[in-house]
């Protein structure tokens, strides 16, 4: 695919973000022949991945292998909440990019609210965290800064006790998990909305009314949730370490869902979220 066709939206950082990316995960979500095969045969110039996942050496290397000049990629990688607090933040931002090989990010990601620095409340470890971020936007280190995970009063806590506005909040977000009005906030405060998971870790596939309207337009189901998704205004994120699906995975900018497809695809948001972490699996 010419990368051209990927749509950008832009960011109050001044930047313009890929609609379309490859996220990485912690759990079997690397390969590097599949991602070398996005960078080269699929062009894919949207790397989501995160320190947590442990695989930023290896993104690293396959960017360079691949031959894809830097300026070419939107790099986003996320700070571990391990790493919270102002001077923790400052330094592991710094190790991603050594890991990953780049002197900037394009997007760096506070991965989720929850945060416990010693001697400090949960609001003020987030505000901490987030004013070294603002120090490494304002150096150019990190292009656009954001959050993930972020509800509504996370948010606000942030737009009072800090300076910059984050420029993306990056969510769960599929069929069954539609947070509206997380993301109708986000686009009033010029926060552009992020989705992860956007295939339901697969269960939205073998869904009836998907499969329906994936065979009325000739489509796969994950191509029409990826597409539902990017319709809807959502930079979406689904991740594969299979190269036909990463290729099936690009091919959704030659249709356009009809109104009625999209309502009904809607409809079945039910809040079911996939994704939960709780404290003890980043304690140490």
């Amino acid at each position: 695919m010419d990368r051209s066709k990927i749509p950008t939206v832009p960011l109050s950082s001044g930047h313009h973000i890929p609609l379309l990316g490859l996220g990485m995960s912690h759990s079997g979500g690397y390969s590097h022949n599949a991602l070398l095969y996005a960078l080269t045969k699929c062009g894919i110039r949207h790397i989501d991945t995160a320190k947590r996942y442990g695989n930023e050496v290896m993104v690293g290397k396959a960017i360079c292998e691949s031959g894809v000049k830097r300026e070419e990629l939107w790099l986003t990688t996320k700070l571990w909440p391990g790493d919270y607090g102002y001077e923790n933040a400052i330094q592991s931002c710094l190790d991603s990019c050594k890991r990953l090989g780049v002197d900037y990010l394009d997007l760096y990601l506070m991965h989720w609210p929850d945060a416990h620095v010693p001697g400090k409340s949960a609001r003020e470890a987030r505000a901490e965290t987030w004013q070294a971020l603002e120090e490494l936007h304002e150096k150019g280190i990190c292009r656009s800064i954001g959050v993930s995970n972020f509800l509504i009063h996370h948010l606000d806590q942030l737009k009072e006790d800090c300076y910059v506005v984050p420029h993306l909040n990056q969510v769960e977000y599929h069929p069954f998990q539609k947070p509206q009005e997380l993301v109708d906030y986000c686009r009033r405060n010029n926060i552009v909305f992020g989705g992860y998971c956007p295939l339901a870790k697969g269960q939205a596939l073998n869904h009836p009314t998907i499969q329906k309207i994936a065979k009325n337009y000739g489509k796969t189901p994950a191509q029409i949730c990826i597409r539902w998704s990017i319709q809807n205004g959502v930079v979406t994120i689904p991740k594969s370490t299979k190269e036909e699906r990463i290729q099936e995975n690009c091919e959704v900018f030659n249709f356009h869902l009809e109104q009625e497809d999209m309502d009904c695809i809607s409809s079945l948001n039910s809040n079911r979220k996939l994704i939960h972490l709780t404290y003890p699996l980043w304690r140490g």
